[in-house]
């Protein structure tokens, strides 16, 4: 009997151990979400009542959103130079849509953030708009990315420009509106595809450094018809506009957006367009909401969300009447304040955090979110977020600073905006009272503490323009400001 039991349970089954978990990766993943002239009209910043993007609202629930979030430059090209490279404008002189700043020969071997987590182990692969335009060129590719999806465009468009033409040169780019077409022929479905494509089927093995780039609402935002549906014309909320706003700000003020395709409140209200260029912001902002949606939701159900960091942000903001433009190319709060949120692996879930803080901030508190060794070579110039993902109510020394073209910084703190311009005017704005910054304090004698608290923030290094720059470039010697190559006349502003 002993044998003939031996036998049988020989031929049971043996247990089956219960199967482990894979390990979690030793360093996150991460997923590089930017979006392209989006400013605060987001919902959970509160910039507009009528925003619609319960994506960007869920991801911000998930992590921790800074609310109070500035560009280094307001233009893409200098503020994604700068975000990717971890200098400020006023090092390296980037500040036109030209030159790329490898083409600068001290910037030429300068470690970028994609190039440094590839440095550490990670597959980089990017889609749509990372770096400006069609940079990184051919020959820089290889350098940055180890592949690439679909690049940043409008996508299908219609016959005719929907507005007709407009100043500033009838650019094309300058339209906006609806005309029957689908969302998955729009640039930006195409880099959303590519983005969730890629999630389903990157390896577990090593960790991936995902960018996904979107064009919208950057102009011409069009968007289909649904998105119009969400944000009907007879209800729509326009921006608060205080006329003759500018009467208190330098004429220098004029200067930094002297003659662009962005037209002037004047000519959008003459046209009748101000009320559908609103409209069209808020609903190309939704779409663009819709397939920030679409790659998160393949994040989840790649079973990688909670091994990854997720950051998305905004190159820079926009005006839609404030200040009496439409555009960015300024410095104050609509074309500086941008949406900027991490979350994910390590992060707190639920988490605002209202101190000023830069898209600066972004490569080092990657390189800390991910436990990366400091960047080679050339110090980063901006400061690492984690202590305020960690404590948002902690003390943080340093103010945002923006700069558009040299000698040219806007500095916020808590409280304040201070801006200098190159010929030494200013301006100061209480943003606790006057947060729509109608009220520029800086003649006042009695703010001069104040004025001068913020002075010192003002970059020790303010480069000339780098070589090959080239559009929306300002420069001025002390008696000549230069537009593009050719002297201002003061009696020329565009109406």
């Amino acid at each position: 009997m002993t044998r003939l039991a031996i036998a049988l349970a020989s031929c049971l089954p043996l247990p089956v151990a219960p199967a482990k978990a894979p390990a979690p990766p030793e360093r996150p993943n991460v997923l590089f979400l930017a979006i392209d002239d989006l400013n605060d009209w987001v919902g959970c910043l509160s910039g507009h009542p009528q925003a619609r993007t319960p994506n960007l609202d869920r991801l911000a629930a998930r992590g921790t959103l800074f609310t109070n979030a500035h560009c280094q430059a307001p233009l893409c090209n200098p503020s994604r130079t700068s975000l990717l490279t971890g200098l400020r404008p006023s090092t390296t002189g980037v500040y036109g849509l030209a030159p790329w700043f490898r083409t600068v020969e001290e910037f030429d071997e300068v470690v970028t953030l994609p190039q440094h987590f590839r440095e550490n182990g990670y597959a980089a692969l990017a889609t749509g708009k990372i770096y400006h335009g069609g940079y990184p060129p051919e020959a820089d590719r290889p350098r940055e990315f180890d592949s690439y999806g679909p690049a940043a465009g409008v996508g299908v468009r219609p016959e005719e420009k929907l507005i007709g033409p407009t100043p500033g040169g009838d650019n094309p780019l300058m339209d906006w509106g609806t005309f029957p077409h689908r969302d998955e022929d729009k640039g930006d479905y195409r880099v959303a595809t590519w983005a969730v494509e890629q999630l389903r089927s990157l390896p577990d093995d090593e960790p991936f450094f995902l960018a996904a780039g979107f064009f919208l609402p950057h102009v011409p935002c069009y968007a289909s018809q649904r998105w119009f549906d969400l944000h009907p014309d007879d209800s729509l909320i326009m921006p608060r506009v205080f006329r003759g706003d500018r009467q208190d700000t330098p004429e220098f003020s004029w200067f930094l957006h002297w003659y662009l395709p962005e037209p002037r409140l004047s000519w959008l209200e003459s046209g009748g367009t101000w009320r559908s260029l609103v409209q069209s912001y808020l609903a190309s902002t939704s779409f663009v909401d819709a397939q920030v949606g679409r790659i998160l939701d393949a994040l989840e159900s790649s079973g990688r969300l909670d091994d990854t960091v997720v950051v998305l942000w905004s190159d820079h903001g926009y005006h839609l009447g404030e200040k009496e433009i439409s555009g960015k190319n300024t410095l104050w709060e609509p074309s500086t304040r941008v949406p900027l949120v991490f979350a994910g692996r390590g992060i707190p879930a639920g988490q605002a955090c209202d101190r000023p803080v830069e898209l600066l901030d972004v490569f080092p508190t990657l390189i800390d979110l991910c436990s990366l060794p400091p960047r080679p070579g050339r110090p980063l110039e901006g400061h690492s977020l984690a202590p305020l993902i960690e404590d948002p109510q902690s003390d943080r020394p340093w103010p945002a600073i923006t700069t558009h073209n040299q000698g040219n910084h806007g500095i916020r703190t808590d409280r304040w905006r201070f801006i200098r311009y190159a010929d030494g005017s200013e301006e100061l704005y209480d943003l606790e009272v006057d947060p729509e910054e109608w009220t520029n304090l800086a003649l006042d004698p009695g703010y001069e503490p104040v004025l001068a608290d913020h002075r010192r923030w003002l970059p020790e290094v303010d480069r000339p323009p780098a070589p090959g720059s080239q559009h929306r470039v300002l420069t001025y010697d002390g008696t000549t400001v230069i537009w593009e190559g050719k002297p201002i006349d003061p009696a020329e502003r565009m109406p």
